[in-house]
């Protein structure tokens, strides 16, 4: 091949890599970005040959048109250069943009109730620029019974690094206390397709805070590791219902209507990987600020506690984790609403993985308690699924369940639910 014919084949590579190359900043598959550094490295061994045969060139004095080559050779190194530093511009971008979340589909079947199918769609958004600022929010967006669809603001936060073991978070976020709701209650990570009773709304474990909050690890010694968190927030709202506290509302509210806020945390050790043991703690005053369906105001405060314990253990193909967690509310005697309470809730499960990890047991119970013996429930959850891939599975759940005669915590119930993380 003259060096002619070499430096064509060259500039038609070069031409094609640089027009095909899509943009850093969405240049994610690496098998592409490895297949770019390839054929750039082979084209600065191309130009290392065509170099030396210019040389050979001068020597021999073999060619008429010297400079014409030599330019050809200069042109040829720096598309080559380009197409390289295009090939590895994206591990030098100063922001990301990711989307992920996760769906599920499920069908619901209880002993006294009609059977139904629900669905819910959860899109998760991200934001980090540099190694600096992370902005991260969930949708979610559920079918009501009534064919009307409802979206809520799971969280949304701006997350300020300080360091490599502490971060600054102001927004909305899940509470830190336990760890189910923080960290176990997608469909796609939850490996039964409910959540353990006290764990959802109106329950024992808080949901949702608006305030700020420090969290962070660091790692003693050569396998153990703590984690932290600490936060402010608005905190709950009580709800009055016929003298007594209905609910502690735990959704989170951009308002505070009680004029008081809340303090609380998680500190989990980590002496050895998968196994954690944690536990969670909040103070602070509420109020009634709603009794019997409407809001009211200056009714006295309260003192307001959350205590919480949790332990989980991964070792070969089993799963084991635990929980317990509490919020407790004072009487207050001038109240709307004088007596108190305490909700609590605690869960013990295990999981096994089997069949080439493709399928998986699951047990769980729950005991959850409140001061109205309507919302009182125990619970047997057994569950069986199949894993189509790590982040999605197909469930099959029954739920034996013993509550107040009459009530749906009484009702025993068939789910199967498909869920996917992405």
């Amino acid at each position: 091949m003259t060096p002619n014919e070499r430096w064509t084949t060259i500039a038609v590579t070069v031409i094609i890599l640089v027009i095909t190359a899509p943009p850093a900043f969405a240049q994610s598959d690496t098998s592409r970005i490895d297949e770019l550094e390839r054929q750039a490295a082979a084209m600065l061994e191309q130009i290392a040959e065509l170099r030396a045969e210019l040389e050979q060139a001068k020597e021999q004095k073999a060619t008429p048109d010297l400079q014409g080559l030599r330019a050809e050779t200069v042109a040829a190194r720096q598309a080559a250069q380009r197409a390289e530093a295009a090939a590895s511009e994206w591990k030098d971008v100063t922001s990301v943009t990711h989307l992920s979340g996760y769906a599920s589909a499920e069908f619901i079947s209880p002993d006294n109730e009609s059977s139904a199918f629900v669905v819910n769609f959860n899109p998760m958004f991200h934001f980090l620029y540099s190694d600096k600022i992370l902005w991260e929010a969930e949708l979610e967006f559920e079918v009501e019974e009534n064919g009307d669809t409802e979206i809520g603001l799971e969280y949304s936060t701006v997350d300020v690094l300080l360091n490599d073991n502490l971060v600054l978070v102001a927004g909305k976020f899940l509470s830190p206390l336990g760890n189910f709701r923080q960290n176990l209650h997608p469909s796609w990570i939850n490996k039964l397709p409910s959540a353990p009773p006290g764990f959802g709304h109106d329950g024992a474990a808080p949901i949702a805070e608006i305030g700020m909050q420090l969290r962070g690890g660091v790692t003693v010694g050569n396998q153990s590791k703590i984690t932290y968190s600490g936060y402010i927030g608005n905190g709950p709202k009580l709800e009055g219902e016929d003298g007594e506290i209905h609910a502690i509302e735990t959704d989170g509210f951009a308002g505070n209507a009680d004029d008081e806020f809340v303090f609380g945390g998680r500190f989990s050790l980590l002496p050895m990987p998968k196994l954690e043991i944690a536990v969670s703690g909040a103070f602070g005053d509420v109020a009634v600020v709603e009794n019997d369906g409407a809001d009211i105001s200056g009714d006295p405060t309260r003192d307001y506690t959350v205590f919480g314990f949790d332990a989980s253990f991964q070792v070969g193909a089993f799963d084991l984790r635990a929980e317990y967690i509490s919020q407790d509310v004072d009487d207050q005697a001038m109240s709307v609403a004088p007596g108190g309470g305490e909700w609590e809730t605690w869960y013990a499960q295990g999981a096994y993985k089997f069949g080439q990890a493709k399928w998986e047991g699951v047990v769980r119970f729950t005991d959850f308690d409140s001061p109205h013996a309507d919302d009182d429930q125990e619970q047997w959850a057994l569950g069986i699924n199949y894993l189509l891939t790590p982040s999605a599975m197909i469930k099959f759940a029954y739920e034996s369940n013993k509550g107040e005669a009459g009530e749906p915590t009484d009702d025993d119930r068939w789910i199967a639910q498909i869920a996917y993380g992405y």
